[in-house]
């Protein structure tokens, strides 16, 4: 290559020091520009919907129970279920998960006097943390922050019932119900042991087993159970009163 087509190729391929300063003046403006916006676009999809609710492990439980005695007393109070309804449909943040049985005379959004968003709820007859029900609340303690899990049982419960007498009779339940035995039953035959009313005891037990079960489910809730992030408690609801009776406060 001549020296004469080396300088053209050279001038063509390198900027100018005046296009350079422009170019470097424009990356530094749209830079701190596209910063800003991201910066602040982070800061909006971090803002929590509810930031009442963003509490520690004890003052969630506080909270729980605070609502629980409203509703004995019959004092719940009045909720703006529309507004709450537009502050929730970007995301959630409940400051408490619920396991509760699926008998219909339980919901514990009314038990806990608590508004749309307050309460992350998986219902089933017995009240047992399944493998759904631990991916269940391990999503809304590692991807919602959720600080609280209570495990709440009741007296009188059928499911507990139908497992008791399943298991003396030798009597298999029809259909599917028979998986709920199955994953009631060791609460029922620990229980047998214990002096006492065999189904109060049942379901006292019941409930103290997957309390157990989820504190010690790994990778993630025994994870944040260790680091304080999370309480696990244990419960029982009173169908006379409405009240729970703490078994465990974690």
């Amino acid at each position: 290559m001549c020296d004469k087509c080396s300088e053209n190729l050279h001038q063509a391929v390198a900027p100018s020091r005046r296009a350079m300063m422009l170019f470097a003046g424009s990356a530094l403006a749209a830079a701190a520009f596209g910063g800003s916006a991201l910066a602040k676009e982070a800061k909006e999809a971090k803002a929590p919907p509810k930031p009442q609710n963003v509490l520690s492990p004890d003052a969630a439980l506080k909270r729980l129970m605070e609502g629980n005695a409203r509703y004995v007393s019959g004092v719940s109070r009045r909720h703006d279920f529309k507004h709450e309804r537009e502050a929730l449909v970007g995301g959630q943040n409940p400051y408490a998960a619920v396991l509760s049985c699926a008998d219909s005379r339980i919901a514990p959004e009314y038990a806990f006097d608590s508004g749309r968003g307050d309460l992350f709820v998986c219902r089933v007859a017995g009240n047992f943390a399944g493998d759904e029900t631990v991916a269940s609340m391990e999503y809304t303690v590692a991807v919602l922050g959720t600080p609280l899990i209570l495990v709440l049982g009741h007296d009188n419960c059928g499911a507990v019932d139908a497992t008791i007498k399943s298991l003396k009779d030798d009597k298999p339940l029809p259909g599917h119900i028979p998986s709920l035995v199955a994953a009631i039953a060791p609460a029922v035959k620990t229980a047998a042991q214990q002096s006492g009313n065999a189904l109060d005891n049942a379901i006292r037990q019941n409930v103290m087993d997957n309390v157990a079960k989820l504190k010690s489910a790994a990778p993630i809730l025994n994870a944040a159970v260790e680091q304080g992030k999370l309480k696990v408690v244990g419960g029982i609801y009173r169908l006379s009163t409405g009240a729970v009776d703490l078994l465990t406060q974690g």
